[in-house]
């Protein structure tokens, strides 16, 4: 997405403070908080600094009437108070521009802090969340929390909500300053004010309406342009770059239309603003002129006293710094808005409900005493369930690795089951295949096993317990699985297998490596084990990169082994040789094989087809091509797997 367009987009959209959610502001708020002193010592730079600025004007008036105008009349000037005046002033101002260089920094200090929290606990809670959120969410838009509406918030704490406090301060403390100076020329003011906030008001709305229709028009070509690059292979293959140009070159040229229109009013709102304040300047010296000429009775918050040049000078300096404040509380505002908006899409992803764990079994590294199973605080080559009891007592299970499903019902949705009525026994050492058209409910079952999901109804064991009684983590770390979509992470290919079981030594890995026959390619690499992966293995072939992947598994060593269809992404040759160390990777583990290639579970113990979400046929190979049912009819090509 164009960061550059859609940052403008967030700036400029029309202010309706009535969308802004009070809840988000209020936890937005809770996290600034925490930098309560340094808050504080921010609002005092930026009330030092808007003062500054009202003050330096004001003093404008004593040097004009009080130094300069006396030393016009002088035979024999005397510059000495005229410079201590300049001094004065210069200091004034030097006090102005240390506050807001203070103020400043320490914003975009307590900005990063609070976005630095913000994405710690954003990342936290998604390790959190369970798998459906992530099926049921886009990736790119769990990316634009990162990305889009952290950076919204960055600019909200360092620089709009500042400029907001800046500005309106600014506002007051001029005002202030033109009712010491001349209530009449103040009331003036007030009323061309009123005109100034139609006009702001006027352009916001009309740059809105476009940024509207342009965020639309970017969020198409966006789409349209992550389709073409991950099509771009079939758009070469089938000569459709010139379509695709063309359908490119339409949302481009509506994007193109959208977009200048919203910017041609945004942007010419500051230029708009600066003009209507060069008026103000101007009708102010006429105005000033005027009572001056006419000897009108200056009233003023001073007392009342007769127009002087230098407070026509003075108010004509303030005149200058009480409009462009309006302008950029206008701005900011906007920004505002949509920063609270993105601050309440993170906050919603914050709020989702975790995966719940209601498990109490745990597993364990366990010892024999005296022929008895007891649980042991150092590394062993046993695993035992930790089982505690009502009664206070403990048990150890040994981890054998024996799978049961009783009546098991499941549906991603309420209303419509994926699963129905399934029952397995998978022992201790078995390789249990699914088979059956894309659909069928295959990986779901893998899926259950895992506790990715939950049951409608019926229940799995695992050496006798109860899957919803074992803790979900202690579940996954004695289940190892290979899926057809491979991912590898940005490291080596040492870390990349050691990502398997992070307390394995180097020898361990290059051992799982050889197991799964991916030894030999990985050491004619540049680097061996530790040339760098980058971009998900691009460099690797799919084959080489499943083979990684198989050898991650390996030196995990679980007991209960899942392969999604592991070697659907290697060719026939390469499969035959990954297939030896598949099976000796399978020796003595309980293993759920789903492949498409059915000469790949032909030796399975058991082999189950699903149809429909039901077990419609099971048995070895022999008995079900003896039994010339749908595994017949799969085997032997009169009906093909989707």
């Amino acid at each position: 997405m164009s960061r550059g367009i859609m940052r403008s987009n967030r700036q400029m959209g029309p202010v309706n403070l009535k969308d802004v959610n009070k809840e988000t502001v209020k936890r937005l708020l809770g996290y600034v908080s925490s930098y309560k002193i340094r808050l504080i010592f921010v609002v005092i730079s930026i009330i030092i600094s808007a003062f500054t600025g009202a003050l330096a004007s004001l003093f404008l008036r004593t040097l004009i009437d009080d130094f300069i105008t006396p030393l016009l009349i002088e035979a024999v000037p005397d510059f000495s108070g005229l410079f201590r005046v300049i001094l004065m002033m210069a200091g004034i101002y030097l006090i102005g521009v240390i506050a807001s260089l203070f103020y400043t920094w320490t914003m975009v200090s307590i900005s990063q802090g609070v976005l630095k929290k913000i994405r710690d606990e954003m990342f936290s809670k998604m390790q959190k969340l369970p798998i459906r959120y992530f099926d049921s969410h886009s990736h790119g838009d769990l990316m634009s929390h990162y990305t889009n509406d952290i950076d919204t918030l960055r600019q909200m704490i360092s620089q709009s909500l500042p400029q907001v406090l800046s500005s309106l301060i600014t506002i007051v403390a001029v005002m202030g300053a033109m009712l010491y100076l001349s209530i009449w020329m103040s009331i003036f003011v007030i009323l061309f004010l009123i005109i100034v906030l139609k006009v702001v008001k006027l352009i916001a709305g009309k740059s809105g309406k476009y940024f509207t229709a342009q965020q639309k028009s970017l969020g198409e070509i966006n789409g349209y342009i992550e389709e073409m690059i991950n099509g771009l292979k079939v758009v070469k293959v089938f000569n459709y770059e010139d379509k695709s140009k063309e359908n490119f070159d339409k949302k481009n040229e509506a994007l193109k239309e959208n977009a200048t229109k919203a910017h041609t009013y945004a942007n010419i709102l500051m230029p708009v603003m600066m003009n209507i304040g060069y008026i103000l300047y101007v009708l102010l010296a006429v105005l000033g002129g005027a009572l001056a000429v006419f000897k009108i009775t200056n009233i003023s918050l001073s007392g009342i006293n007769i127009i002087t040049v230098g407070m026509i000078a003075s108010f004509l300096q303030l005149s200058r710094s009480f409009i462009n404040p309006i302008a950029q509380v206008s701005q900011q505002l906007n920004s505002v808005v949509m920063a609270i908006a993105g601050a309440e899409r993170i906050f919603k992803l914050m709020d989702e409900e975790s995966e719940k764990d209601e498990g109490y079994v745990s597993l364990v590294y366990g010892r024999y005493e005296n022929k008895e199973l007891v649980e042991s605080f150092e590394k062993t080559d046993i695993w035992a369930w930790k089982h505690p009891h009502e009664d206070g007592s403990i048990s150890y299970i040994p981890l054998k690795g024996e799978v049961q499903f009783f009546d098991v019902d499941f549906g991603y949705n309420e209303d419509k089951l994926v699963l129905q009525n399934i029952s397995l026994y998978a022992k201790p050492g078995q390789k249990i295949a699914f088979v059956g058209a894309t659909g069928a409910g295959k990986t779901t079952i893998t899926n259950l096993i895992n506790r990715f999901y939950d049951l409608a109804d019926g229940k799995i064991r695992y050496d006798g317990i109860n899957i919803n009684k074992i803790k979900k983590s202690d579940l996954r770390s004695s289940l190892g699985i290979v899926l057809q979509d491979v991912n590898l992470f940005t490291g080596t290919v040492m870390e990349n297998i050691r990502y398997g079981r992070l307390d394995a030594t180097d020898e361990e890995c290059i051992e799982a490596a050889k197991l799964a026959n991916a030894d030999n390619f990985i050491n004619l690499l540049p680097d061996g084990y530790s040339t760098m992966l980058t971009g998900d293995g691009s460099g690797l072939s799919q084959g080489q990169r499943q083979l990684i992947s198989i050898a991650r598994a390996a030196v995990a060593n679980h007991p209960v082994m899942i392969l999604d269809e592991a070697t659907s992404s290697i060719d026939t040759r390469t499969e035959a040789i990954v297939q030896r160390g598949m099976d000796a990777l399978m020796e003595g583990r309980t293993v759920f094989v789903i492949a498409h290639r059915l000469s790949t579970v032909q030796n399975a113990d058991v082999i189950m087809v699903l149809d429909n979400g039901k077990i419609i046929e099971r048995g070895n190979h022999e008995e079900l091509i003896s039994e010339k049912g749908k595994y017949y009819q799969l085997y032997t090509g009169i009906f093909e797997l989707n």
